[in-house]
């Protein structure tokens, strides 16, 4: 495709060829090959003007940069200049791969996004669309086939990946926005229908400065929707109030979810065994629906998720229909397996607010002790630490403090930041050996919440990725029991 019909607003070939043909485009410049465009974009640790050079010499065509930027190229390679180069590579990535699903969706927020975009998955299949899901857990495709693993792919992989899904005849897909992927543009130029917002919680301060930075970056998904489409908001969660009216000042149409709630009002929920009756209210009327997941803030998900096709058009009773076979997503209160009368639990709570409200969704399920191992990941936000060991020797009867991914940081170290808030926890620093400790506690009535890596089945350390499963070792664990 010719780079004059490529760039868009905002964005100047300022010289070089203004005819030059592009046959593809990437921010890596290991990836170049001849006939790309390479966008010289700003990183964390380094900055993408400095691969300029090596991008040429692989046969780049075109280069794009900020303007100012300072570079010397072959009269040969086109020069882009933009005022915002990451948004302008993401717009020019969905002109060079221009095909999308007919109906995208697309959900932010500290905890749930997960289940959000795979519930709304599984309803709008059954309501009988070909759909799609793609976030965290990888791309999941009609036949519950799961590829990839990424919250939100960066703007070229992601352009591309909706090229071939709807060649492949995919119609309805539902993203996670997660804060980075808004804040660094990754997912201009997807054509949304609607997209919600679920709550907010404290994550990410190691790259958002501040809890407003972080807020700001995540409502900055309102400026992907055209004026007058549907916003959905969680009205129970942290910052629904600030979500709506950033909505409102957008333009949008407004739709809340929940107790507060006035789209689909929660009017009843009570726990049954495993599974939760809701009465769910919609213009007045109401809907009894037997949900089959654990947790009240997974009825707040299912009902986002109900709320984002139901802005699509789906007729809202075959939405809520949907819902008492809506399958949870791998590694998030999943129960794993029973052990002398207890059960073993994982879920990827990785934040303290999901902690919490995994440890209160367990907690009337306890007859005996509630027993929670988690850890915290290196290299991030060392202010949550203290506050995870708090949450969990404060909400759980026994607390274990263990390694979660402590990537390039000394693990013994982020076990003491998370100790300091939690006194009386234990502390047993291989993970699997605290799995093996915590099944062996389990007798009759007792519940093991496992937390932090729900899905992964790999622990960073240093610069390289171990093998490893919650699930596996729980597995392994009991088995060495006989239990």
């Amino acid at each position: 495709m010719r780079i004059s019909a490529l760039i868009g607003s905002g964005a100047t070939i300022e010289s070089g060829p203004s005819d030059q043909d592009i046959r593809g485009m990437t921010a890596d410049s290991r990836a170049v090959k001849p006939g790309w465009l390479f966008a010289a974009l700003a990183g964390s640790r380094t900055h993408g003007s400095r691969f300029i050079t090596d991008a040429v010499a692989k046969g780049a065509a075109a280069v794009l940069v900020a303007v100012g930027a300072e570079l010397a190229v072959p009269e040969r390679v086109a020069v882009v200049r933009s005022d915002d180069p990451r948004r302008t590579l993401a717009q020019m990535a969905a002109r060079f791969y221009p095909r999308q699903p007919e109906t995208i969706v697309a959900v932010t927020g500290t905890n749930g996004k997960t289940s959000v975009a795979e519930f709304v998955r599984q309803v709008f299949a059954a309501c009988g669309r070909q759909s799609a899901s793609l976030g965290t857990i990888g791309l999941v495709k009609p036949n519950g086939s799961i590829y990839g693993s990424l919250t939100t792919p960066d703007p070229v992989s992601l352009h591309e990946t909706l090229d071939v899904l709807a060649s492949d005849g995919i119609t309805h897909l539902a993203l996670e926005a997660s804060s980075h992927g808004l804040d660094q543009r990754r997912l201009d130029g997807v054509r949304l229908r609607a997209a919600a917002f679920n709550n907010l919680g404290r994550d990410h301060l190691d790259y958002h400065p501040t809890m407003e930075a972080y807020l700001a970056a995540k409502l900055r998904l309102w400026e992907l929707l055209e004026r007058g489409a549907p916003a959905i908001v969680n009205a129970d969660g942290p910052a629904a109030a600030e979500a709506i009216a950033a909505a409102k000042a957008r333009g949008l149409e407004v739709m809340t979810v929940g107790r507060a709630g006035e789209t689909l009002r929660l009017a009843k929920l009570c726990r049954e065994g495993f599974r939760q009756l809701l009465v769910i209210t919609h213009k007045s009327v109401p809907y009894q629906v037997n949900l089959p997941l654990i947790g009240s803030y997974q009825a707040g998900n299912a009902l986002v998720a109900a709320a984002l096709a139901a802005a699509c058009g789906e007729d809202i009773r075959a939405v809520l229909q949907a819902l008492p076979n809506l399958k949870g997503v791998k590694g998030r209160l999943e129960i794993v397996a029973g052990a002398n009368g207890g059960i073993a639990v994982v879920d990827y709570a990785h934040k303290p607010e999901a902690l919490d409200a995994a440890l209160a969704a367990l907690r009337p399920f306890v007859t005996g002790k509630l027993v929670c191992i988690v850890g915290c990941g290196g290299d991030r936000d060392r202010g949550k630490r203290p506050i995870m060991g708090r949450i969990a020797a404060e909400k759980a009867d026994v607390a274990i403090i263990t390694d979660d991914n402590p990537r390039s940081e000394n693990p013994a170290a982020i076990r003491a930041e998370m100790l300091a808030g939690a006194p009386g926890a234990r502390e047993i620093g291989d993970r699997a050996e605290a799995i093996r400790a915590g099944v062996a506690m389990l007798g009759p009535g007792d519940v093991l919440l496992v937390a932090g890596k729900g899905h992964e089945t790999g622990q960073i350390v240093g610069d390289k990725v171990l093998p490893f499963s919650d699930h596996e070792e729980i597995m392994a664990a009991v088995s060495e029991l006989g239990a």
